[in-house]
């Protein structure tokens, strides 16, 4: 592949990604302060999580819009990205911080800080009322949660379970406990531990021209596709992965890595780091057996029909016939995979 014909697929972002959208200020020397600590609780708001990582989100949507369960597009014209996490006052919910609670930080001067509801690890575990439907969690609601939002409940459901996958020291097998804010553990003998990020890579493939390459998983419907992606081993560049996720998973070898962006995908504790590469379509595919269930290359015009049509298009909307390539249904607005796709799409232009 010359120079110039990589130049010609270079692409970036049209946008950020909805759940990179940050505007919660985070501190370290904060949280290591215990007067802070202390004095930031009573004028405190705090992000409440269930156990499913749901949270209560207030939709600024309009009030005559009837919304059915799996409503994405409506959701969407209606509410925009302008859903806010609800929170409460600290002191509504304690005197003082529970031992389990994590400091996210601070927006306009307020501290903002998270706890898991539902069990023993709150006094008061119905902090809200109101019905189980204005909860959400990330995968329902992070599209379309405001820059404050989506920084919250991004922080407060990594930070919580890891808490959760936390509870024993990794050296010695001792009771970890809280410390810095929410932010460590330490051990009865003294060790700690930090909330961990696990990096995996996600990759556009293209040919530098006109053509994408899509992939389906086998748990995924048929007719469902995304982007290539997978986690980075220990000891490897974020390059380096991309060239043998991709080898692995379809039997492509690419060249001109180039980073995207990057978002938090707390699944529980992933992070994201997009990538577009040049692949050759004429070169077989070769899915790997119980990975990807099938693999193809499509045009740019198959791929705005297939974005014109939403996260939820069936089968059955498909016009183009049953002769064309079969992209029906692509990732929805919260993963990062979709805005690589709308930002290839648009680059033709």
């Amino acid at each position: 592949m010359s120079g110039d014909a990589s130049r010609r697929g270079d692409f970036t972002l049209v946008e950020q990604p909805v759940l990179s959208r940050n505007a919660l200020v985070r501190d370290e020397n904060l949280r290591l302060d215990p007067d802070y600590v202390r004095d930031s609780w009573p004028k405190a708001q705090v992000v409440v999580v269930d156990e499913s990582g749901r949270t209560p989100v207030d939709w600024q949507v309009d009030p005559d819009h009837e919304f059915r369960e799996g409503d994405a597009a409506g959701w969407d014209s209606a509410a925009g990205r302008n859903g806010r996490v609800r929170t409460r006052p600290g002191t509504d919910i304690a005197a003082e911080p529970p031992e389990e609670a994590v400091l996210l930080g601070e927006a306009d001067d307020v501290p903002y800080w998270a706890v898991r509801i539902g069990s023993a690890k709150t006094a008061d575990s119905d902090v809200f009322a109101g019905g189980p439907g204005e909860w959400a969690d990330l995968r329902a609601a992070g599209a379309f949660l405001d820059p404050l939002g989506a920084g919250l409940l991004t922080g407060a459901v990594a930070t919580l379970n890891w808490h959760e996958r936390a509870r024993f020291c990794a050296v010695d097998g001792t009771r970890t406990r809280p410390q810095n804010a929410g932010w460590a553990r330490r051990c009865d003998n003294g060790h700690e531990e930090y909330p961990r990020t696990d990096p995996a890579i996600i990759c556009l493939v293209h040919d530098g021209a006109d053509r994408v390459l899509l992939a389906r998983q086998p748990v995924w419907p048929v007719g469902r596709y995304s982007v290539l992606a997978g986690f980075v081993e220990a000891g490897e560049s974020l390059e380096a992965c991309v060239q043998r996720e991709i080898a692995e998973e379809v039997g492509l070898d690419v060249t001109d890595v180039r980073y995207l962006g990057s978002q938090a995908w707390p699944f529980p504790r992933s992070l994201m780091v997009g990538f577009h590469a040049i692949g050759d379509p004429d070169v077989p595919l070769q899915p790997a057996e119980g990975e990807i269930a099938e693999a193809l290359w499509i045009t740019r015009a198959r791929l705005r029909a297939a974005l014109a049509r939403g996260d939820w298009a069936s089968r059955e909307d498909d016009a183009a016939g049953p002769d064309t390539d079969p992209v029906v249904m692509l990732p929805g607005t919260v993963s990062i995979a979709r805005t690589m796709l709308e930002s290839w799409a648009a680059a033709g232009d």
